[in-house]
């Protein structure tokens, strides 16, 4: 594939050992203070790594991911794909904006079958996360939407709202909620009915990933289309008693509910309705996305599958065509580093445990799934534990150095790639103790790691693809609340040269982000990189003697 040829690095000279990427997800530079988790812990190896001649920082959020503006928080997401893509792409967000703006998305396809269903009696449905995040979902997409259907005469909506507690903060539902119900309402005239059907938190309904815990898949399916769960009048009704009896919830891990009118529920899903699931992101849309979609479908008992027509906000899965109606075209990532290895018979390795697998694998090459050369790769899954990541903060960490020591020692892989999820799981639990035990548990693997990698006469490049372990909480007037979204603050870019062959320094690179990365790591691996690539964050300094 000339395409996708690469020259060689003038000067560069091949060594023995491979180049091991390690992301340490969430693990960001923060203000170095007691609310900064990667601060606070015992870190001697990172510390050391971060005096190295080859360490800096560079960006992990907004307009250096492809998000609309630097007041978005990055995420995993979107980090990873400037990581793997080498370039920046407009990205969830700013193509829903984009298409929100200009009207396109109510003149597509999809919204028009969806329309054409209200017409014939049936009710629009909505799911998804209320909060601002801006990560998974933004509440201005959904009012923007609202609206449309009042302007268009929908009669009957109804909203299936998500609890967030994770990219905003731990107790915020109400101020989302609040407001959603009283527009619901004012909107419930002229012979309009708009009003919330269920919801809960989307830690425990709904918004599952990789297939972790498909019970939490089979909660929504329960509240939202069978209009089974604890009933209540109003969703703040809901969230309010709930916040009652459990002082301590969070929203992300608020148990359904379902509201009900004369004890009958009044969002169920019924057939010959519309549901537009209006999440943006896709790892934690895809479950929900096949159980509508998929006539034989047996990851848990649906009871009924009403006839519907399903959309996503976009195309979760451009490989699986999941889901297979969608509102807005998804970033269209090509020519990925990992197309450009492959091409040039590179062999590569990817590993994390259930949690970030998809980060290091689909979003990595660019939102596809599966192999891109499955002779030249190898994609290695560790399930993770289904708990609550306080609980067990050390995650799967360990395995994942087993599995990649051995990877190094077999001598069989020239690339690996690697995601320790420890800082942003467990940092959005916002325990501080169990931040800390994350992060040192990282810097642990990485005193395993270094010496096997340095005995093969290897590279690391070490980075994270966001911050979150960084700030545990925020203060205001002495009261701290627990701080569970993820930074804005810069990354650390890392790389330990044990090979000793090349001689590579810092360049001068103007406002560094992820996409930078790609271009390092083929420059490392003896590549120039591709010219519309971002640039390299090394150059190779011709070695005296």
């Amino acid at each position: 594939m000339s395409d996708l040829s690469l020259p060689s690095l003038p000067g560069y000279k091949t060594f023995p050992g491979p180049v091991v990427t390690v992301v340490m997800d969430g693990v960001g530079i923060g203000p170095c203070d007691e609310s900064d988790g990667v601060h606070m812990a015992y870190t001697p190896t990172f510390d050391s790594l971060l005096q190295g001649n080859l360490a800096t920082r560079i960006k992990a959020h907004g307009k250096a991911v492809g998000l609309p503006s630097d007041s978005d928080m990055g995420n995993s997401e979107v980090g990873h794909n400037a990581l793997g893509a080498g370039r920046i792409f407009a990205q969830g967000a700013k193509l829903v904006n984009e298409a929100l703006h200009s009207g396109a998305i109510f003149q597509g396809d999809a919204w028009q079958k969806a329309r054409q269903k209200t017409d014939n009696g049936g009710t629009l449905h909505f799911i998804g996360l209320v909060s601002d995040g801006n990560v998974h979902s933004h509440i201005a997409h959904l009012e923007r939407m609202l609206n449309q259907c009042q302007e268009e005469g929908i009669e009957r909506v109804r909203v299936h709202g998500l609890l967030d507690g994770r990219d905003v903060g731990p107790k915020t539902a109400l101020d989302y909620f609040a407001p959603l119900e009283k527009k619901l309402a004012s909107m419930s005239e002229d012979g309009r009915d708009y009003c919330i059907g269920s919801g809960g938190g989307r830690m425990v309904v709904t918004m599952d990933r990789y297939e972790a815990d498909w019970r939490i898949v089979e909660r929504g399916w329960q509240a939202h289309v069978l209009g089974k769960g604890r009933g209540f009048f109003s969703a703040c009704e809901a969230i309010r008693t709930y916040y009652d009896e459990d002082p301590d919830l969070s929203d992300q891990y608020m148990d359904s509910f379902v509201i009900e009118r004369d004890g009958k529920a009044v969002g169920t899903i019924e057939d010959g309705d519309a549901v537009i699931l209006f999440n943006f992101r896709g790892d934690r849309s895809i479950e929900l996305s096949r159980a509508f979609d998929e006539p034989e479908f047996d990851e848990f008992d649906r009871e009924r599958n009403p006839d519907v027509f399903f959309c996503g906000m976009m195309q979760y899965d451009g490989d699986a065509k999941i889901p297979k109606h969608y509102l807005v075209e998804p970033p269209s990532i090509n020519r990925t580093l990992g197309e450009y290895l492959c091409a040039a018979g590179v062999s590569s390795y990817a590993i994390s445990e259930t949690q970030k697998f998809g980060h290091v694998t689909y979003f990595w090459n660019g939102n596809k799934s599966g192999y891109i050369n499955k002779e030249l790769e190898t994609y290695v899954e560790i399930e993770s534990d289904r708990i609550t990541f306080d609980l067990r903060p050390w995650m799967k960490a360990s395995e994942i150095a087993d599995r990649v020591i051995a990877a190094i020692e077999g001598s069989q892989y020239k690339f690996i790639r690697l995601n320790f999820a420890n800082g942003d799981m467990v940092g959005h639990t916002g325990v501080p103790i169990s931040v800390r035990i994350a992060v040192e548990t990282v810097d642990l693997m990485l005193k395993r790691l270094l010496p096997v990698l340095k005995k093969a006469g290897g590279v690391a490049v070490i980075t994270a693809d966001h911050g979150n372990a960084d700030c545990m909480w925020t203060e205001k007037d002495g009261v701290r609340t627990p701080m569970v979204a993820h930074t804005k603050n810069p990354v650390p870019f890392i790389v330990k040269d044990f090979s000793g062959v090349n001689s590579f320094s810092l360049c001068e690179v103007q406002n560094p982000g992820l996409a930078n990365v790609a271009a390092t790591v083929l420059n490392l691996l003896g590549f120039q990189a591709p010219k519309d690539y971002e640039p390299s964050l090394l150059q190779l300094k011709e070695k005296k003697g």
